[in-house]
């Protein structure tokens, strides 16, 4: 590691800045987490990618990193408007099972999924229903100068805090399209702090409020849970791209009620002094849907048998900030990419690294990698230096792992801890087994060296109807794969 400093984009600045932790030597950061209603998409996961690549850059620059992800479990209705059904609720009364028990299922499988991609652990996960008297003693700081009161719930006036809007560079009412009109609202723009139980309802997730039975709004959440953990301001809150035109301009508005009011030229007056988001996964045939049934979700590429760690490889090919397309021939690549880092590693398992000072045969790599990863996290610059260190030879074999492990540190393949056997994912429509496979390619190899051609086509035949392609000359040795 080099003492480049780290440079990050602003979305509140719209501009490329010197990263300088609010606290010296300290690094906090605050992720927006999933709503716990239904499996995440991929597209969901990109975020978690991103945010972990981040975390890990600031841990390599030498800072002590306090990462928080929140999980909603109440209050997020099924867009951005202030009247609807609950995420929550609606899954519940879909499945006929507690809200309970819908939150813990799902935050379990989300779970699993950050563990797959070999996303470092947060310090700390907060759930939304474990803050909700933190977040009725929050608005009630705030009602009485920011807020209004409707019959269904307590409002945010966005006119009573300077520059609402600026993260979106939508200050019109045209720019606040998604918000679904209330009638009583004094702005367009005004959104739900305390959403009242209609009358006549009950739902399964309700507290008593200055204002009413009902629930938080989404929105009052993440300011809560963001200020309690890591304090205002902290360094850097990040998120979707889609949460930059509402929903963290509606935080930034709780957090300056909250703390001053004052304006956005001082981005640490909007509750952290950088806001980050990734760009969006596209996927062309609508399958990112949560709604089309078979949507794109970690366990369907797994169960097509492509190693989850192939999907990050594909995420950080892309700079964050730019769309990422997704396709299977685009994942077919990176997991190609990744067998052959996997192969590359392979040698140097047996060695213990040896840490030096520079060597002249990395300098050029670990150059091109510092220099990318300080320039607003351009990971695909960065996995060129990661390939051009692994293609070095004639070199210290524990000197090159020590280089190769510091890049994968930042970068979070776990390359010294894959093998090729976990490359190798069975479809979940695959039948025959391993070892089938292995023995009919065993036979086959006989026929080969005794000229059985006949043979050899015959068995190669009768694995490419079972979902088998043999890999005849595959220059990474893998030697067969299921299709």
């Amino acid at each position: 590691m080099t003492d480049a400093p780290l440079k990050l984009f602003n979305s509140l600045t719209r501009s490329l800045e010197v990263f300088e932790p609010v606290h010296p030597g300290e690094a906090r950061v605050y992720t927006c987490g999933p709503t716990v209603y239904n499996y995440p998409h991929i597209g969901n996961m990109r975020a978690y990618v991103f945010a972990d690549v981040l975390g890990r850059t600031l841990s390599w620059k030498g800072l002590k990193l306090t990462h928080v992800i929140n999980i909603t479990d109440v209050g997020h209705l099924t867009d951005d408007a202030d009247a609807g059904e609950d995420k929550m609720e609606k899954m519940a009364a879909s499945q006929a099972q507690s809200i309970w028990d819908i939150a813990e299922h799902y935050k379990q499988a989300f779970w699993a999924d950050v563990r797959a991609l070999n996303i470092r652990q947060p310090a700390q996960w907060t759930v939304a229903t474990d803050y909700v008297a933190q977040m009725i003693d929050f608005a009630k700081g705030i009602a009485d100068k920011h807020c209004y009161e409707l019959e269904s719930g307590l409002y945010f006036d966005v006119s009573t805090v300077a520059d609402y809007g600026r993260l979106a560079r939508a200050n019109t009412e045209e720019g606040e399209g998604r918000i679904e009109a209330v009638e009583g609202k004094r702005n367009a723009a005004d959104f739900a702090i305390w959403r009242k139980t209609p009358p006549g309802e009950t739902r399964q997730m309700e507290w008593d409020s200055p204002w009413g039975r009902g629930a938080p709004g989404w929105h009052l959440e993440c300011s809560v849970m963001s200020g309690e953990v890591l304090g205002f301001p902290f360094d850097i809150h990040t998120g979707g791209i889609d949460h930059r035109e509402i929903h963290h301009p509606n935080e930034i508005a709780q957090n300056q009620a909250h703390c001053c009011t004052n304006g956005l030229d001082d981005p640490r007056n909007s509750g952290a002094k950088v806001w980050m988001h990734n760009n969006f996964l596209v996927e062309r045939s609508g399958k990112m849907s949560k709604s089309s049934g078979e949507f794109l979700r970690l366990q369907l590429l797994i169960d097509k048998g492509y190693h989850p760690l192939a999907y990050r490889l594909m995420c950080l090919q892309a700079h964050y900030r730019s769309e990422l397309e997704f396709s299977w021939e685009g994942l077919g690549a990176a997991l190609t990419r990744l067998k052959r880092m996997v192969m590359a590693v392979e040698p140097l398992k047996a060695v213990e690294a040896q840490p030096v000072a520079e060597h002249p045969k990395f300098a050029a790599a670990l150059t091109t990698f510092d220099e990318a990863m300080t320039d607003d996290l351009a990971t695909p610059v960065a996995l060129t230096a990661l390939d051009e260190a692994l293609a070095v030879k004639k070199v210290d074999a524990g000197v090159k792992r020590a280089v190769i492990e510091e890049m994968d540190a930042v970068l979070g393949f776990n390359l010294f801890g894959l093998t090729r056997a976990d490359l190798r994912i069975r479809p979940k429509s695959a039948t025959i087994t391993e070892g089938e496979i292995e023995a009919a390619l065993a036979r086959r190899k006989e026929a080969r060296a005794a000229k059985d051609f006949a043979t050899s086509d015959a068995i190669r035949d009768d694995l490419s109807a079972q979902g088998v392609d043999v890999m005849d000359g595959d220059p990474l040795g893998w030697e067969w794969k299921l299709s």
